[in-house]
């Protein structure tokens, strides 16, 4: 997938705060205003003491800087906690669209960043913290991240409705995983798994989990985190393994 093109601080810092709960983008709004208007308010110092002019013109364009960013750090805060909300709604919105579909090609209409969203959406609704890499780079094509307790775990996902995942894939995200120290990893895919890739994840830690798969997968957590019986489904999260894959010659 390709890498985003550069942004601005101020961009970069509303991506960042988007990433988070909406609640904490409103606390760092907060923070920030009570932080930056503390730096503004402060009195300069009228008379300057030998040696001490560089420390007084730092001091006044600190206070410049924060006279302006109490107002503008607040408002990238509270922009990014919006889009916090809005990407949380339509990330629901695709895990009920895919839970209530009983159309066996529901994945196929999605987009790549769809398709990527929707992954995580099923990992959050087991438990697993998930921060979205954006693979595609040094990363070695790593989209997720995830994380349970005290174990990471990596997860590709590829968004093929023509072509089969094949081995290469797989070998390369079980690199990834040595290389970062990782518990274990997911290929996730709309398609299907070539019978070497299928050989190679037997017996190691990654996962396999295939269009229907997915589709079984996403119904069921859908199920357990929306029912009144949830906390008596005793759904467990997915762990390395423990996801059958199909897979067609």
């Amino acid at each position: 997938m390709a890498r985003r093109r550069k942004t601005s601080p101020a961009e970069d810092l509303l991506d960042l705060v988007s990433l988070l709960p909406w609640w904490a983008g409103v606390a760092l709004a907060i923070a920030g205003y009570v932080a930056l208007h503390y730096v503004a308010s402060q009195p300069l110092s009228t008379s300057a003491q030998p040696g001490q002019v560089g420390a007084m013109a730092s001091q006044a364009i600190w206070r410049g800087l924060a006279s302006a960013f109490q107002y503008i750090v607040p408002v990238i805060c509270l922009a990014g906690a919006a889009v916090s909300v809005w990407r949380r709604r339509e990330r629901q919105k695709l895990v009920t669209d895919v839970a209530q579909s009983r159309a066996a090609d529901a994945l196929d209409g999605m987009s790549w960043q769809q398709f990527e969203k929707l992954v995580g959406e099923g990992f959050r609704l087991q438990g697993y913290r998930v921060v979205e890499t954006g693979g595609g780079g040094a990363d070695g094509g790593v989209d997720l991240a995830l994380t349970k307790g005290s174990e990471k775990f990596l997860v590709q996902c590829k968004q093929w409705r023509a072509l089969k995942v094949g081995v290469d894939v797989v070998r390369e995200l079980y690199g990834v995983m040595a290389a970062r120290g990782a518990t274990g990893g997911f290929v996730v895919m709309s398609g299907r798994f070539t019978d070497e890739a299928t050989a190679f994840a037997k017996g190691r830690n990654v996962s396999l989990i295939d269009g229907p798969a997915l589709h079984a997968l996403i119904r069921r957590v859908r199920g357990a985190a929306s029912g009144p019986a949830a906390e008596k489904s005793g759904a467990r999260p997915v762990q390395p393994t423990a996801v059958p894959t199909r897979s067609r010659s």
